[in-house]
């Protein structure tokens, strides 16, 4: 029988304390409810005696997202904190108080320049304190990978006695790794059960090393009942584990951990997309599960597994955290396997070897000078024939573009090609890219809303080159489009004609598909 885990999220605490994080109430609000969407068991939503604007978003959540899930904050081993924490929780459903204290030498003897046996009283009196106003608390032991393990565990098993009821144990500084990490978890496991088995152990581990995922898994395997997480890994220094990294772990590995959680995993990438949207901050590109390039693949050997058979290469599928199906980037590095499976894809079947071949070697050229392509630029290289006069393309190519800011009011005048007619238009809007996108819209004519819009550098120096993600709906779909250049408002005109053509090749699917 599988072992529950409990998810704690502490986006909204240990998450925010990354510079340029800061959220207000109402976006607190809003990544709140989405975390109630993704069936988180606990939020830590703030630290309360940090400030009057945190003690409001705390109280708020605690009031509206804190009647499904059990909310904290954070407070240091002080009556002013704690009654802070007990005034901002204290009317949600199922409330805890989070006191969190230092057990290492070097927080013992630099930060409090107390004597052992007075820095674990202060802990003992500020859990007595507590349980008089809630009847759940947890203790954090900070810093606990670098304590010496009798006095941790003297520390553990007197907060026990004055009725701690959830004790954490963190890797605050990243220090620990995974067998050693584990090792500790059982061992305290071992005496926590003996003391008082009613008492949850959980970890909290930072990834300065890059082992926090790898850290928790290993102390749940110890015997780690809750762990504590954040949305992309968000948190200070390196970052904290990643919520997603685990939960997907303990589901794709659910035979060796005999562990799950009750997240739903099709949440995931709303919810991380949310939190970039928030705070600002991408996620990079190659992040394990939450990054935009977890589920593509152009490598040309495993295009070709992954068109055979997905598990080839895949251990979870995209739509599994709400990603979408798996995307097969074309680049010089695609195979034959690739090409064709995209030529099929646009109603292309190759029945000459040999035109195959001229073909391939054509879009290997084109590769080698944009470096991704994309469907519409397959379009035209296949249709590029001597017939090619005589073909209406249903595409549209970005001939010249122009666009005035800084003014009073930025205008773009755009130049698209379709089918050999060139279509030129001109709009006004509230920036040099809604200017430009208006023009594109008025020319192409096509219905649609701009839902996501996303830009990253990828190169440095004075060549630097824009990438531009964008994400249109369309009668109830979304379709994608993405380009790259040195020029930023170039590669978003370029990102935003190729959803369109999405579009276009989406509703051209319906009639006969041509025979090459």
């Amino acid at each position: 029988m599988n072992r529950n885990i409990i998810v704690l999220d502490t986006t909204l605490r240990d998450g925010e304390q990354v510079p340029g994080a800061r959220m207000n109430l109402q976006q607190k609000l809003t990544f709140a409810k989405q975390l109630e969407r993704l069936q988180v068991d606990m939020i830590e939503a703030g630290f309360p005696a940090s400030s009057r604007g945190d003690f409001e978003a705390v109280q708020q959540i605690a009031r509206t997202a804190g009647q499904k899930m059990s909310i904290t904050a954070l407070a240091r081993a002080v009556k002013a904190d704690i009654d802070a924490v007990y005034e901002s929780i204290r009317d949600a459903h199922q409330p805890f108080i989070h006191i969190v204290l230092g057990t290492s030498n070097v927080h013992v003897e630099k930060k409090f320049n107390r004597s052992r046996d007075a820095v674990m009283q202060m802990g003992v009196d500020a859990v007595r304190y507590a349980r008089t106003l809630m009847p759940d608390v947890q203790y954090s032991t900070e810093d606990a990978s670098r304590s010496e393990f009798e006095y941790l565990w003297q520390t553990i098993e007197a907060v026990v006695r004055a009725g701690a009821t959830i004790i954490n144990v963190p890797d605050t500084v990243g220090y620990a790794e995974p067998e050693e990490f584990g090792h500790l978890i059982a061992r305290i496991n071992d005496r926590l059960k003996n003391l008082d088995d009613r008492v949850m152990l959980s970890v909290h581990c930072h990834n300065d090393l890059g082992l926090a995922t790898a850290n928790t898994l290993s102390a749940i395997r110890a015997g780690a009942q809750k762990v504590e997480c954040t949305i992309n890994g968000l948190g200070e220094r390196a970052g904290n584990t990643s919520l997603e990294e685990v939960v997907m772990a303990l589901k794709v590995r659910e035979e060796r951990y005999q562990c799950s959680t009750r997240i739903r995993t099709e949440e995931i990438m709303n919810t991380s997309r949310l939190l970039t949207h928030l705070t600002g901050l991408d996620v990079q590109v190659n992040k394990a599960i939450t990054g935009e390039n977890a589920f593509a693949h152009s490598s040309g050997i495993h295009q070709d597994g992954l068109l055979k058979d997905k598990n080839v290469y895949e251990i979870m599928s995209p739509e599994q955290v709400g990603a979408g199906e798996m995307e097969l980037v074309l680049t010089a590095r695609s195979g034959r396997h690739a090409f064709k499976n995209a030529m099929a894809r646009l109603g292309y079947t190759a029945n000459d070897p040999e035109q195959l071949e001229v073909w391939f070697a054509r879009f290997l050229e084109l590769a080698d000078r944009k470096k991704e392509v994309y469907d519409h630029d397959l379009f035209f290289l296949l249709n590029d024939t001597e017939e090619q006069e005589q073909i209406t393309s249903p595409l549209y190519e970005l001939d010249h573009f122009q666009v005035i800011s800084g003014g009073l009011q930025p205008t773009a005048t755009v130049q698209l090609k379709k089918g050999g007619v060139l279509h030129t238009g001109s709009a006004i809007g509230d920036g040099p890219i809604d200017a430009l996108y208006s023009a594109i819209f008025s020319l192409t004519g096509v219905k649609a809303t701009l839902k996501h819009y996303k830009i990253n550098s990828i190169s440095s120096g004075q060549e630097a080159i824009g990438r531009v993600h964008i994400q249109l709906q369309h009668e109830g779909q979304l379709y994608t489009g993405r380009a790259m250049d040195t020029d930023v408002i170039k590669a978003s005109g370029l990102a935003f004609l190729n959803g369109i053509n999405a579009i276009l090749l989406a509703t051209a699917e319906s009639s006969e598909p041509a025979g090459v």
